[in-house]
């Protein structure tokens, strides 16, 4: 028997509007740090203005992806469209990661080779563009407790936010010191702050995409409490995955005394299911014994009659012979 809830959004959904504002305070601000990089002819900015753009292109992918995930199930995604989320963070990652390694190597080729940085422009642009993405962080930081989609968005923000205070901070020391090589070492540890973050963002999308069980869910933590239920003798073949950020499912056969008791049985594993673990989609198979038992009994019963049957046909009398 197969019990579930439907929520009107996924954790994500619940998070639209600062998904859309990060979005809009985001590509405001990439035009006019383009034009700031144009201007001044600052490298770093441009650069920054680059990692701008990818902050825009993953908060309107998380967008489109929340907006796509409410598609109602078809005959052929049964589930609906709740992994679209997880493929929007996973391209969220692989992007940061991208992200990290250019940065990392274009650090180390300005190590070898410092250039020329106009320090006092690149400060205020950089100035800017931290209050921007301070912001966005803000308006993404709930989101991304909840949903690994806003997750990989908040990530790619945060980043940003660490790419111009590593900026404004080189552009003081190029000022007051004149030390070039500030711009490319402050780039080289932003870099490797993003690094393992977004390999935790990556594997999470990953185990999500492999049907992995997740973190906060003990298989035999489950096994227990559902034996716990008045009737039931067993439990096995015992599933749990996830569908989405927030939305976990399980199925599993349950040996049971009495059938006639199967409604109530149904209905005390579904809600310890929901309460303990949170999860709300359940399909739950009744069953008086094991099936493999059956089966066992069955094939047994089916090799003892052609035994029989062997040695029938080795019988003499049998085949009427005198």
């Amino acid at each position: 028997m197969h019990t579930h809830r439907h929520g009107p959004r996924t954790p994500a959904g619940r998070h639209i509007r600062p998904l859309a504002l990060s979005l809009v305070l985001t590509s405001v601000f990439l035009v006019v740090e383009v034009a700031a990089g144009f201007l001044t002819g600052s490298l770093a900015l441009l650069a920054d203005a680059g990692h701008m753009l990818a902050d825009a292109g993953a908060l309107a992918l998380a967008l489109f992806a929340v907006w796509f995930a409410t598609k109602p199930p078809t005959a052929t995604k049964t589930y609906g469209y709740y992994r679209v989320e997880i493929l929007a963070a996973l391209i969220n990652a692989v992007v940061l990661l991208v992200i990290s390694a250019a940065i990392l190597y274009e650090a180390y080729r300005r190590l070898l080779a410092p250039p020329d940085v106009l320090g006092a422009p690149m400060m205020l642009v950089a100035a800017l563009g931290l209050a921007v993405n301070l912001v966005g962080v803000w308006l993404l930081r709930a989101g991304s407790r909840e949903s690994l989609n806003v997750k990989g968005a908040y990530f790619e923000v945060l980043s940003d936010a660490l790419g111009s205070l590593g900026v404004l901070l080189a552009g003081v020391i190029v000022v007051t010191t004149g030390w070039r090589l500030a711009d490319p070492l402050v780039a080289a540890a932003i870099g490797l702050f993003i690094l393992p973050r977004t390999w935790s963002l990556l594997r999470q999308a990953t185990n999500i995409l492999l049907e992995g069980t997740h973190t906060h869910v003990n298989l035999a933590e489950i096994e227990s409490m559902m034996r716990t239920v008045p009737g039931v003798r067993q439990v096995h073949d015992l599933h749990v995955w996830t569908l989405t950020s927030g939305k976990y499912a399980m199925s599993g056969h349950v040996v049971v005394d009495d059938l006639a008791a199967g409604d109530r049985i149904l209905r005390e594993s579904h809600a310890s299911l929901h309460e303990r673990f949170d999860i709300d989609h359940t399909t739950i198979q009744l069953e008086s014994e094991p099936l493999v038992q059956i089966a066992a009994r069955k094939s047994l019963s089916a090799f003892s009659s052609s035994l029989q049957g062997t040695v029938d046909d080795g019988d003499p009398q049998k085949k009427g012979d005198p």
